[in-house]
């Protein structure tokens, strides 16, 4: 049951992964939800709830002035305080972001996180599969189904009153596990031109007398958008 265990792992890494030195009166207007301009950087907050001690992190995310192709997308680079890069694409009205699976042999993703122009309600699947898991003697099928709960709200995050905010709730599932004995409440709030700015995950997996919990949250604490 290494495997199961494995998705547990992967689920927290999905959501925690994927921006106020601005006032409201300095808010950008900009109607996407990415910003590529070099220099601006986010800085979040996170706490994980997953064990009987909450634990806190701080980073920052920064945009850098170089991009880079993968599946054929220009995904542009930010860099990671606490090390590495993330990888963030827009392709129209659909938001990708681009990294690799935090396990051994977990391989890369490419995440289709938000579409901009679906309607409340509008749901879109993504299905992964992960290859050579270590002590795992089968592939990993994991699906993601991403839904449309609110557009175009108001969302308070540390102080500041985001506007046209797209809340996107996320289920996870697997065809290894029954449906009751995996699940998942996870939501995340995109404001125009900061991004992420909210983003709560919550994951139960109990299976074979194996117990797992994600409970992460992540705020964005300040920004200074370019």
């Amino acid at each position: 049951m290494k495997t199961i265990f494995l998705i547990a792992g992967f689920t927290s890494f999905i959501f925690t992964s994927c921006t106020k030195n601005s006032s409201n009166n300095n808010k950008p207007t900009t109607a996407t939800y990415l910003n590529t301009n070099a220099g601006s950087t986010w800085n979040y907050h996170t706490v994980d709830s997953s064990g009987a001690t909450p634990t806190s992190a701080d980073y920052t995310l920064t945009s850098g002035s170089q991009d880079t192709t993968l599946n054929n997308k220009k995904y542009h680079i930010y860099a990671i305080s606490s090390g590495g890069s993330q990888y963030m694409n827009l392709t129209g009205n659909s938001y990708y972001q681009y990294d690799s699976v935090p396990v051994p042999g977990g391989g890369k993703i490419e995440r289709l996180y938000l579409e901009d122009n679906a309607a409340v309600n509008q749901t879109w699947n993504q299905s992964f599969t992960l290859n050579s898991i270590p002590n795992s003697p089968v592939a990993i099928p994991l699906t993601v189904t991403n839904t449309v709960v609110e557009k175009g709200i108001s969302r308070m995050v540390n102080g500041v009153n985001y506007s046209n905010v797209i809340h996107i709730s996320t289920n996870l599932s697997s065809s290894l596990v029954p449906s009751a004995a995996f699940t998942s409440a996870i939501d995340s709030y995109y404001a125009p031109n900061y991004g992420l700015i909210e983003s709560k995950t919550i994951v139960h997996l109990n299976y074979l007398g194996i117990t797992e919990n994600a409970n992460m949250a992540t705020q964005l604490m300040s920004a200074t958008l370019k």
